[in-house]
C-alpha cells in the first residue's frame, strides 16, 4: 500500500463523520431518516469510526434511509444538566416528514439523556443504543451540586424494562470479577483505591463500584474522584496511599478543571506510584502500568448495528426487545507479573496476555549492530571532546600560574566543568544515537512502501534504541528518586544466597567476558529481609564495574555474616587494574569516572551508594587490597 493510500484508509472515517455532520436531514426519496446522535466521546477515533461503518453496511444492505447525524457535544460530567435539554432539542428538530424511522444512540451521554425523556417527548420511534455501559446513573437535577452528588447506580436491565431502546449493544464491568481476583494475587488487600474521571462514563462507574463494594466489608474503599481533583493532585494521593492498597482503574479523560487527558496522565499517575500494585476495569492503563484485569472485549460495532437497524427497519414486529451484552475477558501483562512474581495459576478461565516475551535471540538480534554503530559514534565523539577538553586545560593552566590567589578556586571550578562536560558529552551521543535511529526509521515507516517484512524489522529497531534510551533515562532518574527520597523498598523475606547465586549467573552471561565471576558464602542458605530488586541492582553494578576493569582475570561475590552485630557484608572483588587511592574518595560522586575511555554515564556507583545509605548501610574500597579492587557493603539482616 502507498503512503497517499495509507493516509487515505486513516483519514475515511473521519472525513466520513465531518461530512455527514453538515448534511440536511431529509430523505432522498421521501423516506423518513435514520437518526444517529452521538455523545461527542473525546475518543474520536471509536465513535467515528463504527458511525463511518454503520453507514457503508446500511448502505450495503440496502438500506434507503438517509442517515442523519447529530452530536450532542457532551465534554465533561459538568455540564450534564443541560444534556436532557440538548437530548430534547434535537429531537424536536425532526418532525412531520422529517420524522425519524429510527434513532441510533452513541456513546453513554447520548443513552442517559434519553432515558431521562417524558415518555410523550421520545414518542414511539424505535431506539438503538451502542457504545454505553448497562449500569447507569439518572441524569442529576440542576439543583444538585455536580461535584459532591453522589449518584445510585441503576441497571438498565431492571429499571427500564419498557424502554423503547430495542436492541443494541452494551457493555457490563465487572467489579466483584475484579475484586475477586485482587483478592487472590493480593490476599493482604486492605484498601482498594479507585480512580475515576469527571465524565459520565466515570462518576456511573465510580457508583456502580461503591454499589458492589458493599458486598465486600472487609475492604476499605478510597475514592479518587476527577470531579474534585486534578491530575497533581490524584498523583499526590496516590504517592501517600496507605500500606496493601490496591488501585483499580476506571476512566481518566477529563479532571475537575474540564481539562482533556488521554494516556500521557496514567503514565504521570505510574510514575508516582511506580510499585503500586494496579489493576484495570475498562482497559486503561493495561499495557504499561496495570498487571491485569476483567474488561470488556471491546470491538468494532458499526457493522452489527448497522444490521440490526436493517431489521428494525424491514422487520419492525418481529424483532425482539434484547441487548447484546458484551463479553468479558481475563488480561494479564506477562511482563508485569513476572516482574512482581504473581502466580496466575489461580485464576480460571482463558487468559489473554500482553507485552508476551519472545526468545532472547529474537528480541536481540538486532542489538549487536546497533551497539556497534553507537560505540563507534561515541568513540568518534569522546576523541573529539577530549581534544577540544585537553586543548581548553592547557590554556587554563596558563592563565593559573599569574593568579594564585585563585589557584584552589579555579581548580573546584574546572573540575565541576569537566565532569559536567564529560557527562554531557558522553549522554549526547548516548542519546543522539538511537534519537537519530527512531526519527529515521519512523520517518522510513511514515513514508510508506516497505514491505511487512522490513516494517517489522523497522519496529524491532525502534523498540532496541527505545530500550536503551529508556536504560540511560532510568539511572538518571534513579538518582533524582534516591536523592529525594522517593524510593520505598518492596520488603520481602528470601534466601540471599539465592539471589546471589542467580545475579553471578546472570552477571556473567550478559557480559560475555573472559572474566570467571565466583560466588562465595560459608553458609548455604541466608534468610534476610530486603527489597530484592534494590539489592541486585547494587551487586549487578559492582560486578559489571568490576567486569570493565579486569582483562581474563577473576571476579567474585562474597557474603559474610555477623549475627551479633545483626550485619550481612557483601564484598566484590577483582583482579583488575585497580583504584588510585587519591580517586577512591571520588568514585561514588555523580558522573565520576575512573577511565574515559570506558562507556558509562558515571552514575552507576553513585546510585549504589545512594541505595545502600537509603536501607541503612555502608559502602566503601578497600584501601588494604592491592591485587585489583575491593568494593565492600554492608545490609542490615532484618531490615
Amino acid at each position: 500500500m502507498s503512503f497517499f493510500e495509507n493516509i487515505s484508509c486513516k483519514l475515511l472515517p473521519f472525513l466520513v463523520v465531518f461530512c455527514f455532520s453538515f448534511l440536511p436531514a431529509f430523505a432522498i426519496q421521501g423516506e423518513h431518516p435514520v437518526l444517529i446522535i452521538s455523545s461527542y466521546n473525546p475518543d474520536a477515533r471509536q465513535t467515528s469510526g463504527n458511525i463511518s461503518d454503520f453507514m457503508e453496511e446500511f448502505q450495503r444492505l440496502g438500506g434507503k434511509n438517509t442517515v442523519a447525524l447529530e452530536n450532542m457535544n457532551c465534554k465533561s460530567f459538568s455540564e450534564s444538566i443541560w444534556w436532557t435539554n440538548r437530548m430534547k432539542g434535537l429531537l424536536a428538530k425532526y418532525q412531520g416528514v422529517e420524522s425519524p424511522s429510527l434513532i441510533v444512540l452513541i456513546g453513554q451521554e447520548a443513552w442517559a439523556a434519553y432515558l431521562s425523556l417524558e415518555d410523550s417527548i421520545k414518542g414511539d420511534v424505535p431506539v438503538l443504543s451502542a457504545l454505553s455501559s448497562r449500569n447507569a446513573i439518572l441524569l442529576p437535577d440542576k439543583d444538585e451540586n455536580l461535584k459532591t452528588w453522589m449518584p445510585e447506580s441503576v441497571d438498565f436491565y431492571k429499571d427500564f424494562p419498557n424502554s423503547r431502546i430495542k436492541t443494541g449493544f452494551i457493555y457490563e464491568y465487572d467489579v466483584a470479577g475484579n475484586i475477586n481476583m485482587i483478592k487472590k494475587l493480593y490476599p493482604d488487600t486492605k484498601n482498594i483505591a479507585f480512580v475515576s474521571d469527571n465524565s459520565y462514563g466515570g462518576v456511573s462507574l465510580q457508583a456502580y463500584v461503591a454499589k458492589e463494594m458493599q458486598n465486600y466489608p472487609e475492604l476499605n474503599l478510597i475514592l479518587l474522584d476527577g470531579r474534585i481533583n486534578t491530575i497533581y493532585t490524584i498523583s499526590d494521593k496516590l504517592h501517600s496511599l496507605p500500606d496493601h492498597t490496591v488501585l483499580l482503574m476506571g476512566t481518566w479523560r477529563v479532571d475537575m478543571n474540564d481539562g482533556y487527558f488521554m494516556r500521557n496522565a496514567t503514565y504521570s499517575m505510574m510514575e508516582a506510584a511506580p510499585d503500586l500494585p494496579v489493576f484495570s476495569l475498562t482497559s486503561v492503563g493495561l499495557g504499561y502500568w496495570a498487571i491485569g484485569g476483567i474488561v470488556p472485549a471491546y470491538r468494532p460495532l458499526g457493522k452489527e448495528m448497522a444490521r440490526q437497524a436493517i431489521d428494525l427497519l424491514m422487520n419492525p414486529g418481529q424483532v425482539k426487545n434484547e441487548m447484546e451484552v458484551i463479553p468479558n475477558e481475563i488480561i494479564f501483562d506477562e511482563k508485569l507479573i513476572k516482574t512482581n512474581k504473581i502466580n496466575v495459576s489461580a485464576i480460571s478461565g482463558p487468559i489473554k496476555l500482553l507485552n508476551v516475551q519472545t526468545s532472547f535471540y529474537e528480541q536481540y538480534k538486532f542489538q549487536i549492530w546497533s551497539l556497534a554503530a553507537v560505540l563507534f559514534v561515541l568513540l568518534v565523539g569522546l576523541f573529539v571532546s577530549l581534544y577540544f577538553f585537553y586543548h581548553t586545560k592547557k590554556l587554563k593552566d596558563k592563565l593559573e600560574e599569574s593568579q594564585d590567589a585563585l589557584r584552589d578556586a579555579k581548580n573546584r571550578a574546572e573540575e565541576a566543568n569537566r565532569l559536567k562536560s564529560a557527562f554531557l558529552a558522553n549522554m549526547s551521543h548516548e542519546i543522539r544515537t538511537p534519537l537519530n535511529a527512531i526519527v529515521g526509521f519512523s520517518d522510513v515507516l511514515s513514508a510508506g512502501g516497505s514491505s511487512e517484512e522490513e516494517q517489522r524489522a523497522y519496529f524491532d529497531i525502534i523498540r532496541t534504541n527505545s530500550d536503551l534510551l529508556l536504560r540511560l533515562i532510568n539511572d538518571i532518574l534513579d538518582v533524582s528518586r534516591l536523592e529525594a527520597d522517593r524510593i520505598s523498598f518492596a520488603l520481602e523475606s528470601c534466601d540471599v544466597v539465592q539471589v546471589c547465586q542467580q545475579v553471578v549467573v546472570s552477571v556473567a552471561q550478559a557480559r560475555r567476558s573472559k572474566n570467571e565471576f565466583l560466588f562465595e558464602c560459608a553458609l548455604p542458605t541466608v534468610v534476610m529481609r530486603i527489597d530484592i530488586q534494590r539489592l541486585q541492582q547494587v551487586i549487578i553494578n559492582l560486578l559489571s564495574n568490576a567486569d570493565k576493569f579486569t582483562t581474563e582475570g577473576t571476579i567474585t561475590l562474597k557474603l559474610e555474616v555477623d549475627k551479633k552485630k545483626n550485619l550481612a557484608t557483601f564484598s566484590v572483588t577483582d583482579t583488575g587494574c585497580g583504584i588510585p587511592l587519591e580517586k577512591q574518595q571520588k568514585v561514588f560522586d555523580r558522573f565520576e569516572k575512573l577511565n574515559e575511555y570506558v562507556q558509562g554515564t558515571g552514575l552507576g556507583l553513585s546510585i549504589c551508594k545512594l541505595t545502600v545509605d537509603k536501607w541503612g548501610g555502608s559502602i566503601w574500597i578497600d584501601p588494604a587490597y592491592t591485587d585489583g579492587a575491593r568494593f565492600i557493603f554492608t545490609h542490615p539482616m532484618n531490615l
